[in-house]
């Protein structure tokens, strides 16, 4: 067909026909990229994204998840709900005024924090409870634009007084007399100022420093044995369980108070608890002797008992640590075997 065409065109023809053929055979296929494996760059000037690192260990200073109260359900004992809330037991009585800590009934809403305890508390929904604070009085300022506040009992009280107005003199013996003479006016002699009297300032408390030693506990292991039960949230294994010869010495995990010694928790045998801090507890249950008593102050390392099998199979110490009433995994808290 090209051979038809006059000379001109053919020439032509002839040369956008090498043109097209040239470009085809210099065209390249385009690289693949795996999309799935590589994440996209970020546009020019934006630092990547990095990573997600691993979530960061706990460190202890979870938010209190207790609730303000506690409704007694069948089966409940002072003795028990004490322990699930990290509580002393003869607290619990006195702030619900339990004459018989044996005696209480099911539906009764038991206070779960000291009376006039304005603290933060949480719902049993979660929700957390902050109680409001008052807001002061307000007055008037003279200078423009400001407004003071002011206590009780001030102008916008019912108790504030506008007459007589006091009026202050110097210190002067006339004072004194114009006082004792009494005129209409009350008037206040003003003493002199006492010259050269340092007084030191009280230094403010540390609640964050509080706050992080309740949270610092020394452990040690409280008896030699051989671990036969370990800890577990789903079967419901609230500590570890430690066997022995019958009267292995049971030593106090950490030093504390005890705040329980006695056979009032059904499952445990003779059992002591020993608060350590506002946040820490820990529990030593199926003892053969107990060797403490309750409002005893013990150390690290004291022996406090005797392990046995009372309420159990076999001769073990049960051993739990409680973090504001919540088994945690001892694991967690003892040094190295």
């Amino acid at each position: 067909m090209v051979a038809q065409w006059p000379a001109p065109w053919r020439w032509l023809a002839v040369v956008l026909l090498a043109a097209l053929v040239a470009g085809c055979a210099s065209r390249t296929r385009a690289p693949v990229e795996d999309r799935a494996a590589t994440p996209p760059r970020p546009p020019s000037g934006v630092p990547a994204a990095t990573a997600p690192s691993a979530p960061a260990a706990t460190t202890g200073t979870e938010a209190d998840w207790r609730p303000s109260t506690y409704t007694v359900k069948r089966g409940d004992t002072l003795y028990q709900i004490a322990l699930d809330h990290g509580l002393d037991y003869r607290e619990l009585a006195a702030w619900n005024n339990l004459e018989n800590i044996n005696l209480i009934r099911v539906g009764q809403v038991l206070q779960l924090k000291a009376p006039g305890d304005n603290g933060p508390t949480t719902t049993p929904t979660g929700v957390v409870i902050t109680p409001l604070k008052p807001a002061p009085a307000v007055t008037e300022s003279k200078a423009p634009g400001v407004i003071a506040t002011a206590p009780a009992g001030t102008r916008n009280s019912d108790n504030f007084k506008s007459s007589p107005k006091a009026v202050k003199e110097p210190y002067s013996e006339h004072a004194v007399r114009d006082v004792a003479k009494g005129p209409a006016a009350e008037v206040v002699a003003v003493a002199p100022p006492v010259a050269n009297v340092e007084s030191k300032p009280e230094l403010p408390r540390n609640a964050a420093v509080d706050a992080d030693d309740d949270n610092k506990v020394d452990w040690v292991w409280p008896a030699r044995g051989r671990i036969v039960g370990n800890f577990s949230e789903t079967a419901n294994l609230k500590g570890i369980d430690i066997a022995g010869a019958a009267g292995t010495p049971v030593l106090a995990s950490a030093a504390g108070t005890v705040v329980y010694a006695g056979t009032g928790l059904r499952g445990y045998g003779k059992l002591i608890i020993i608060k350590h801090n506002k946040t820490y507890l820990s529990a030593y249950a199926h003892n053969r002797e107990i060797l403490v008593k309750e409002g005893q102050a013990v150390t690290r390392g004291q022996k406090i008992a005797e392990m046995g099998n009372t309420d159990t199979t076999e001769v073990k110490l049960h051993f739990e640590i409680r973090r504001l009433g919540k088994p945690m995994d001892p694991a967690r808290f003892l040094p190295p075997a």
